[in-house]
């Protein structure tokens, strides 16, 4: 599968007024959920290019590999495999067997809507508030201007590049914790 999405780093004013216009718009509120992501390193997995990912999100997990493929548009496609996962001690344990490593943890509030043929999200990590707009290239720019957003500045570093800027080393661990 491939995800095509552009992100952005958002004020708390531009937050709200993207909030405010999801609502004008008639956009589908589906909720607020924690998040706690651990990103693993070793194995095959190129740093920069290559991510698996474990996401708790209360009992539930997702385990994620993702690839990103080289654009010069904001707008990024990647190919994201994923898969539910029924027990996430089981499948860190699994990993960590396989040689993967934990190398960043952060934990982020995200908070979903839909809109025509995209989703929409707003995600507050400890470093900071961000969008996210995923759908097919056409529906990013229909909610872009149905969003009145189309004058934001993209954000081109990933969630695991901005942790590794601005989370807590512990030992070889990089943390963005609330």
């Amino acid at each position: 599968m491939i995800e095509i999405e552009k992100k952005y780093r958002l004020t708390v004013d531009e937050r709200d007024q993207v909030l405010r216009r999801l609502r004008d718009a008639g956009a589908e509120d589906r909720g607020v959920k924690f998040e706690e992501n651990t990103i693993y390193g070793g194995g095959s997995l190129e740093r920069g290019r290559s991510v698996l990912r474990l996401r708790r999100v209360g009992e539930k997990a997702l385990l994620t590999y993702k690839e990103r493929y080289t654009r010069e548009s904001a707008v990024k496609h990647q190919r994201e495999d994923e898969t539910e996962v029924e027990d996430p001690a089981a499948m860190a344990a699994i990993l960590d067997a396989l040689g993967f490593k934990p190398v960043l943890v952060y934990e982020k509030r995200r908070r979903t809507w839909v809109l025509g043929e995209t989703e929409v999200v707003i995600d507050e990590l400890p470093f900071g508030l961000f969008m996210e707009v995923e759908g097919d290239e056409d529906a990013i720019v229909a909610t872009e201007q149905t969003l009145g957003i189309d004058g934001l500045t993209a954000e081109h570093d990933t969630y695991p590049q901005l942790t590794e800027q601005h989370g807590q080393r512990s030992g070889d661990l990089i943390e963005a914790r609330f």
